[in-house]
Formats: C-alpha cells, structure tokens, sequence
C-alpha cells in the first residue's frame, strides 16, 4: 500500500465534500437538529406519558377542581384533558388521541377503555389503585431503595442516537456514493492511475471516519451543554469505541459498493443491512426479554456491540480492557470486510 496515494486520495475526498455546499450544510446542520429534538422531547423530565380524559368538564377547567380520586391528580406523567360531552370523549378514545376517559364526579366513578390499548391497560390499573386507602396498599407492599447508581433514561438513549446517525451516515455517504462514481464513470478514470482498490478503499474509509467523529463531536458537545450527561468512565475511552464503530460500520458500506452502478439496488442493500440494526440494536429500547434467537442474531451486528461497549463506559464506569471483546469484534468485521470488498471491487461494473 502506498501511503502517499493513499493521502492524495483521502484530501481529494474531503476536499469535494466541502466544496458541495449542500451536504457540507446538512451535515453540519443535521447535528444541531438533533440536538434541538432532544431539548424538545426530553427537556421536561415531567412529561406526560399517559392521556386521561374526563367529561362533563368545561375545556381548561384546573385539575384540582375535579372530582377525581385525590392521589389520581396528583400521580406523575398524567396528562388530563377535558371533554364536553361522553361522545366527543369517546371518539378521542376510540382513536386512541387518548389512553382512558373517566367521568367526572360519579359515584362509583364510571371509565372506559380500550382493550387494544396497551397504555389504557397501564393507566387503569393505576387509576384503580389511587382509588383505595393508602394504609391499605403500605399494608401489601414496601418500596425499597435502589442501591445501584440510577441511570437516567437520557444516559441510557444518547449513545443509541449517536450510533444510529453514524450508522446511516457511514452505509449511505459511502456505499451510495461510489456506485455513483462508479456510474458516472469516475472510477473508471481512476482505473488508469496507480490507486489500487485495497488503497481507494481505505482512503474512502478514512476520510468518512473523519466526518463521522467530527459529527459526533458537535452532537456531543450540545447534548451534553443541554442536559449535563452523567457519565461514569472516561470519555477518551468512549472515543475508541467510536472510532472502532465508525470504521466497522464505513467498512460495511464499502462492502456494499464493491460492485454495482444502479444506485436504487444500492439504496436497497443498505436499507436491509440498517434497518435490522436499528430494531436489534438496541437503539431505542432493550432486548432483554427477546426470544433467545433474535438476542444471538443481534449480537452478532456492529452496532449492537459498539453500543453495548459504550454503555458499558459511560453508564456503568467500564474500562477499554472490559469492553476489549466487543472491540476486537468490531475490528474483526472491519478487517474482513474491507479485505472482501477490496477482492470483489470493480472500477466499471
């Protein structure tokens, strides 16, 4: 490999990225957008989760004029909305824009809900529940502290938000572009020169791991101003896992441009090799309770592991030696995936 058409390469890329003004915008742009849906979705640790109807209530009537059961109203992440009448509480209902309608000031007090409403399920038992003694309940069930530290939901998420744009980013920016160079026959001027496939490749590899990091690092810097993440182990210690991720994640969209100049079967391709990692991934929710099976197929993605490595990090204080096997993982699917992708290249087909 020769380093110095290698670097040619890597400038020359960067380079054409930020003379297209327009990807070089959204991809600035794009990190600051995610920033500020964070602040939107998860700046109110109070939010509402459930959505209560009550009817016959004048629309904007104060919570603590209804008659409802006391330690109802004054249960956490209750969103109560006021309806005029049962039939227009019930349409809300039946559309599922809310989770259960109760009237108000009835005795016994009188609700609806839905049997195909998971949430409906969830609220009822606890409206059930505010309706007995409080002695009652203490008398059946003790709460314990938790000893362990508390990780916020947020902790938790952001390291999945952060893997998934990588994702997309390193699978489009770099197996959707060159079947595109390839097409319109850029690759095949290149062809002519000395650049081998194995030296065009990595330069391509290198040069997105630099913008992915360099994203990375925006987003991180302005969720991190915003809502002052609690991290347990060292940042530079997370920063190698990203490194890893972006480099196994870039090399699996170089495997995809390996061959081919229709950018609609490329489009394609990276659709099925995204999507069931941002389901099995763990990026949005936890796995633990999946079928067996589906828990072995998802350890075997580059995400899963990256994200399992950086959670172990920042929400549980890990060091890089205890997160070494899902390094070594990762640097093996880059290994063979480059090395694949650089046997099956083809500057025209």
């Amino acid at each position: 490999m020769n380093l110095k058409r290698m670097w040619a390469v890597f400038v020359s890329r960067n380079y054409e990225f930020l003379r297209d003004r327009a990807a070089f915008g959204w991809n600035f742009l794009f990190p600051f957008l995610i920033v500020a849906g964070f602040v939107v979705v998860f700046g109110n640790d109070n939010r509402a989760q459930f959505k209560v109807g009550v009817f016959p209530v004048v629309p904007d009537t104060a919570v603590e004029s209804l008659d409802l059961p006391h330690r109802f109203k004054q249960t956490k992440y209750l969103d109560l909305v006021c309806f005029d009448d049962f039939d227009q509480g019930m349409d809300r209902l039946s559309h599922h824009k809310i989770d259960i309608l109760i009237k108000n000031a009835s005795r016994p007090w009188q609700y609806w809900v839905s049997d195909t409403s998971p949430k409906g399920y969830v609220v009822e038992k606890i409206f059930r529940e505010s309706t007995i003694a409080p002695e009652a309940v203490d008398a059946l069930v003790r709460k314990e502290a938790i000893t362990t530290v508390q990780i916020r939901y947020i902790d938790w998420l952001f390291p999945g938000i952060l893997g998934m744009n990588m994702m997309f980013s390193a699978l489009y920016g770099v197996g959707f572009v060159i079947v595109r160079y390839r097409k319109n026959g850029v690759l095949k001027r290149l062809k002519a020169t000395p650049v081998t496939a194995l030296e065009y490749l990595t330069a391509q590899m290198l040069s997105r791991v630099f913008l992915l990091l360099f994203t990375v690092a925006i987003v991180w810097a302005g969720c991190d101003f915003a809502f002052a993440f609690h991290t347990q182990g060292s940042v530079a210690d997370a920063a190698v896992v990203f490194v890893m991720g972006s480099i196994a994640l870039t090399s699996m969209g170089l495997l995809v441009a390996a061959r081919g100049t229709s950018e609609e079967v490329a489009n394609g391709v990276i659709n099925f090799i995204s999507w069931p990692m941002m389901f099995l991934s763990e990026v949005w929710f936890s796995m633990e309770g999946a079928p067996h099976w589906i828990q072995t197929v998802a350890s075997f993605l580059p995400l899963t592991r990256m994200l399992a490595a950086l959670r172990e990090i920042l929400n549980d204080g890990a060091t890089l030696a205890q997160v070494t096997p899902d390094l070594l993982f990762l640097g093996a699917v880059s290994l063979v995936c480059l090395l694949v992708a650089s046997w099956l290249f083809s500057w025209t087909r």
